[in-house]
């Protein structure tokens, strides 16, 4: 967590009355420069990375945003606030606290202050499922953005993607040691592989920084993970796409995310797709539409054009005399099909005009021209 007198705004470089996609934008830049895996052996980019997702996991949740800003305004956290807050460095009925400020206000205002920390930083226990802060937890789902083919979407079809994920060590097993080499109590936190940030009369546990809630560091290092325990892959992973789906659609693989902490289950892989464009089929929703050029000829005695559909089948579409260039013609049945629908596909036909005649043609032009009565 934030050491006394830090603000979590401050720590992702946000204002106080900055939006969700902002607070998200500053977490993922920060997160990314001061990762572990991108500062290998830098103790101080670990812990400011450790900073940066407390903040986050705070500011990124309404809920905890609210009473998180609640206790600002009443300087709970050591960096002033609101003209009723303690001085900043002060904790509360301290020297230097004002003395229209008293405890009593706070607990009314939000309760029991203990609760209103456990809550903030999801300490003490979750129930069953999720164990405690120092036990078994489920590792961070991951999200990844995937860029699937048109058609793909629109039949049906198996994509792979690459996604980095941070799983154990294979060559430590996880616990940091090189092999045949011991671990030793954690001298930061004394083995409990937790640390306490209190002010006044308060306090709440985070992770060790230095044995990464372990409460053992290795005597030797692992030379794969340099002590982590986990190195960053790549994994190959196959996604059987279902037939109509659009950008934005998302599925979820269980287990397939981050690993958990302590023995914990892995987290879940989260794909967002987003669809190529194609050079010849458009849609909107479950419908098709494409765009074929016709001649002049076609467009005033009519005709008969074959048209490509999705299901890899030419249709034909016959043009009726004197047809327009911009109208459309229903196909239907031959758009996406999604569970029990089915849509239509639309063909807009444009007359092409040509740019140069021979003389024939110029000849033939004219003649029709005075035969029309028209005037060029």
């Amino acid at each position: 967590m934030a050491a006394p007198g830090k603000d979590f705004y401050q720590v992702l470089g946000v204002a106080e009355k900055a939006s969700q996609d902002e607070i998200k934008k500053s977490y993922r830049k920060l997160a990314k420069k001061h990762h572990p895996d991108a500062n290998p052996g830098d103790a101080s980019a670990a812990e400011r990375f450790k900073e940066i997702g407390e903040a986050y996991s705070v500011l990124s949740d309404p809920a905890k945003r609210k009473q998180y800003d609640q206790m600002r305004k009443f300087g709970g956290l050591g960096f002033g606030g609101g003209r009723a807050g303690p001085a900043p460095g002060a904790g509360f009925g301290g020297p230097g606290a004002d003395p229209g400020f008293s405890f009593d206000d706070l607990q009314g205002g939000f309760g029991n202050i203990s609760d209103l920390f456990s809550s903030l930083f999801d300490l003490g226990k979750k129930g069953q499922a999720g164990g405690t802060r120092t036990g078994k937890q489920k590792g961070h789902n991951v999200e990844y953005v995937v860029e699937i083919p048109f058609l793909t979407a629109v039949r049906g079809g198996k994509v792979s993607v690459d996604v980095a994920i941070t799983e154990d060590c294979a060559t430590c097993g996880g616990d940091g040691a090189k092999p045949g080499t011991s671990l030793r109590k954690c001298d930061e936190c004394n083995g409990a592989g937790t640390v306490s940030f209190g002010q006044g009369g308060f306090a709440v546990k985070r992770p060790c920084p230095a044995c990464f809630g372990r409460g053992k560091i290795p005597e030797s290092p692992c030379d794969s993970c340099h002590g982590r325990g986990a190195i960053r892959q790549s994994r190959k992973i196959q996604i059987n796409v279902r037939p109509g789906v659009d950008t934005g659609s998302k599925v979820r693989l269980s287990g397939q995310g981050e690993r958990g902490r302590a023995g914990g289950p892995p987290g879940d892989l989260i794909l967002t797709y987003k669809v190529k464009p194609h050079r010849f089929f458009a849609r909107k929703g479950l419908d098709i539409y494409v765009t074929v050029p016709i001649n002049i000829v076609q467009a005033t005695l009519g005709s008969k054009i074959r048209v490509r559909t999705i299901s890899d089948k030419k249709v034909v579409l016959r043009i009726p005399k004197g047809t327009q260039s911009g109208t459309k013609f229903r196909i239907r049945g031959q758009g996406i099909r999604k569970d029990e629908r089915v849509g239509d596909q639309y063909v807009e036909v444009v007359v092409q005009v040509p740019e140069k005649l021979s003389d024939e043609e110029q000849a033939a032009m004219q003649e029709f021209a005075e035969a029309s009565g028209l005037k060029h």
